[in-house]
Parts: structure tokens; sequence; C-alpha cells
């Protein structure tokens, strides 16, 4: 499908590739196709002339939208490997990702690179935290610069370099998860696992030529626009996206519960099929959909390992008697099963190659615990692993627990505190070491909780951490249900 977008898309000449909202909520065309295919040929013959070569790494630390497609084309172009770089993580966890990746280069637009000196206090509100360009490597700007950004990366118009075939298993994309500060997880996914996974949405969605499909993501972009559709990006607001709604009655639209529920509550109505993952939506949050004018509205379960993996619709949920929460069957080419401790194993074509640094491994430890009805279904049953999920985002407290141990700290773990509808709280429980002056600790953990980005804490509580077991480990479901009780007071 990648191999072939960029045709399809010269082919499509001046139809509307990308729409975005203006500030008066006017929809205008952001990129035509034929423009689209264009910038992605130039920034090839941009990453050519950088020196960009098959096995080479590139990171990518750009908002979604048709400059960071025409990036992932022209990277794919010149079998040059994407590192995805998250500007939220804060600088620590970020450098510790860059040491693992180590890039050739590094592309950021101007928002990724504020805290880098221009702009720290807008910074700091977007949750963006880049360590200081000069520890990243060589960095170039992808759009329009600003003062202190490096220099841009200008598309060049000789002409494309002839396409590089590396082959079906070589690398394609690192998406950084889990682990710890000084040992960061990242999942790799080859060439030939990225097309699985794009040809299973494709053909879950048959996305339709000519239609409007309401979504931003890789995964939904690449699918649309090789069929021929043009893709409207989400506005921020819920407002925006209520009058998104309203004014192109998507044929598809594709948001995040947390987004859901937020037009839903300026009112938005709905058209055609809606999609929802990244976080649990119950057959209640479905139903609401359907009943502001959707006619389907499907839960798709999706991992950063394994994207996608199963979806349901509301109907098959809602009427669901079993235990658990109802995923729906594997997607075709997906197999599903369980571990001797009921946690869910999946493996198909689309599954990640490896964990970067780690021997290749078909079956993909999910981290959840389910059932397997006799139909094949899915059912989720609660989560093995230690990630909090916060308004659809995965965060993973080892990355984040080091940087709160301070003199004074005798011990300290994040938790997840449930917050209503599988969405959580992330609180910090903090056990000071015996005569510390409580005070003063909570002022010096300002500085390492703003390192933190978008997984900053909602709440630090000061008591005893609960520990179990022989080695007397962090209990952490204790920790939790102990934070729930507090925070409930």
């Amino acid at each position: 499908m990648l191999e072939t977008l960029v045709p399809a898309l010269r082919a499509a000449g001046t139809r509307p590739a990308v729409l975005h909202r203006t500030r008066t909520g006017a929809v205008r065309t952001r990129i035509r196709a034929a423009d689209l295919a264009d910038l992605a040929e130039a920034y090839a013959a941009a990453l050519h002339r950088r020196g960009l070569a098959p096995g080479d790494t590139l990171g990518v630390a750009v908002r979604p939208g048709p400059r960071a497609l025409a990036v992932m084309l022209a990277a794919h172009h010149l079998g040059v490997r994407i590192a995805v770089l998250d500007p939220s993580a804060g600088p620590d966890v970020l450098r510790a990702r860059l040491s693992l990746a180590r890039p050739t280069l590094i592309l950021a637009d101007a928002a990724a690179q504020a805290v880098a000196g221009w702009a720290r206090p807008l910074a700091r509100r977007a949750q963006l935290a880049l360590p200081p360009l000069a520890a990243l490597g060589p960095v170039a700007t992808l759009g329009p610069r600003l003062p202190g950004c490096a220099p841009r990366l200008r598309p060049a118009g000789s002409g494309p370099p002839p396409a590089a075939d590396p082959g079906p298993d070589a690398d394609a994309v690192i998406v950084f998860t889990s682990g710890t500060t000084s040992s960061p997880r990242a999942v790799v996914h080859s060439r030939a696992g990225l097309a699985a996974g794009l040809r299973t949405v494709a053909g879950l969605v048959r996305p339709q030529p000519g239609s409007t499909v309401l979504g931003g993501t890789f995964f939904v972009l690449v699918p649309a626009l090789a069929a021929g559709a043009t893709v409207a990006l989400p506005a921020r607001s819920p407002e925006g996206l209520a009058g998104q709604l309203r004014r192109l009655a998507p044929s598809d639209t594709y948001l995040t519960p947390p987004q859901l529920r937020a037009a839903l509550a300026a009112g938005a109505r709905f058209s055609g099929r809606v999609w929802t993952g990244s976080a649990p939506a119950g057959a209640d949050l479905l139903g609401r959909v359907k009943r502001a004018g959707a006619a389907e509205a499907w839960s798709v379960y999706a991992l950063t390992e394994l994207f996608p993996a199963a979806a349901v619709e509301e109907a098959e949920k809602a009427a669901w008697t079993g235990d658990g929460d109802l995923v729906g069957h594997p997607l075709p080419g997906v197999r599903a099963g369980l571990s001797a401790a009921g946690e869910l194993l999946l493996t198909g074509p689309g599954a990640r190659h490896r964990y970067l640094g780690e021997e290749p491994d078909p079956w993909v430890r999910t981290g959840d615990r389910a059932s397997l009805a006799p139909d094949g279904r899915i059912a989720l049953a609660g989560r093995c692993k230690d990630m909090v999920l916060r308004r659809a985002e995965n965060i993973y407290p080892g990355l984040y627990e080091p940087a709160l141990h301070l003199p004074g700290v005798e011990l300290a773990v994040l938790v997840g505190v449930p917050d209503g509808d599988g969405d959580e709280r992330l609180v910090a429980l903090v056990q000071p070491r015996s005569g510390t002056d409580e005070r003063r600790l909570r002022s010096a953990l300002e500085a390492p909780l703003a390192r933190m980005g978008s997984a900053r804490p909602d709440a630090v509580l000061f008591a005893e951490v609960p520990l179990a077991g022989r080695s007397r480990k962090p209990d952490r479901g204790a920790a939790s249900r102990f934070c729930a009780a507090e925070l409930a007071r």
C-alpha cells in the first residue's frame, strides 16, 4: 500500500487529500493529492541528499498530518527506518530513547523544538519537553522554522532517487513503549508487518473513493488516501469536533474514547461509522454514539505491537452476557492464545518483528488477562502489567519512578486509580524517610515532576508504600487501593 500510495495520489490530481479546520470554523483544503505526492518525493530527494540510505534511522518528532505522512513515505522509499519520538515523554526519557535508537538525523517541527530555548513557557504549557538540541544529534526542522529552531529540511525539486528495496524483513518503524530510563523498550515493525497492518485496517474499514474520513493517525491516513477518500484532521476542541462532524458528515470517524465523550458533551452529531480505540470503550459509550446519529459504532482492540487485533460493533458488545469486556473476534490473520497465567497472547502477519535489541518472537504478550469464548471471541479481564491508561495514553511507571527517588525519599511508586469508564488517574505515592521535612520534599519534587511532560501525576500523596512477598517489593494493587481511598476522602 505504501509503494502504491504516491502514484495513486498523483493520479488523483487536484482532489483534496487532507482537510483542516480554520479558526473561524470553516473547512479548508490543507493539501491536494498531487501536492502530497510531490512533497513525499521532494522529501525523499532531500533526505537522500543528506546522505540517508537503507539501514539508517530517521528520528521524527512531528505532529500527525501531511508533512509527517510525506516523511514516512519518503523514508519508506529510501529504505530508511523511522524512530517515532514523542516530545511529551519528558527530556530524560527521550534522551534515553535516542541513545538506544541512535538516529542518523532527527526531524522535528517548531512546536517540538520549543523547549530548546525560544519558547520554554509555551512548551511547558503544551507538555512538550525535548532536551537541548545539542544533546539530540543532527536536527533539521520540518515545516515552518521559527527563531531558535534548527535549519529547515528544504524539499528538493530534483526528483526522487531510485526506490530502495531492502526486503520485507527490513525494519520500517521503531515505536517506544515501556522499560525504564536506563533500559527503554521499543517495538520494531518490519516493512512486511507494517504493510500487513495497513491491509487489515483497509479490510476492516473498507474506505470508499470520494468519501470523507475524519481522523489523523498514520493507520487512518494511508488506507483512506489509498482508496481515494479525503481525510479531515480532527479539531482539538470539542466544539471544533462537533462543528466538523456537522459540516462534513464523514462516512467514517476515528476518535479516542476521551474525544468521543468530549464531543458528545459538546452536542456532536455523528454520521456513518465511528471507530474508537487506544482505551476501553464500553457498550454504553458506543450506544451513546449511535443514539447521536452513527449508523455503526466500533471498538477496536489494538496494541503498539499489533495493530489492529480485534474489533466489535456496539450491538454485539451490548448483547454480550459473559464475563469481562468483549473486544470481538480476532481480525483475519490474527491468532489468539492464553498463557498458563491467563495472559492474552497474539500473533499474526502484522505483529511486531521484535523489541529493539532483542531476538524476534512471533507471539505478543499483551499484558492483558483474558478469556477465549468457544467461538474464538476475546473478552478482557483486566491488566497484568503495571501500565496506567490515562486519557487514551499508555504511561509506564518504570520510565518515571526513578526521577522521584530524591534525597529524603525512602520509596516511591506511580499507580493508576480507576476514574470511571476504563480511564485512570495517575498518582505518585511517596514514602519519605524518617525525619524528612515533607514540605521541603514536596517542593523538591516539583522539578522532576515538571520533567515528566504528559506523564505528570494527577496527585502526589505522602504515605508508606505497601510491600508484599518475600522480596518485599511494592504491592502496586494495594498502593492503588490506598490512593483511591485517600483521594475519595
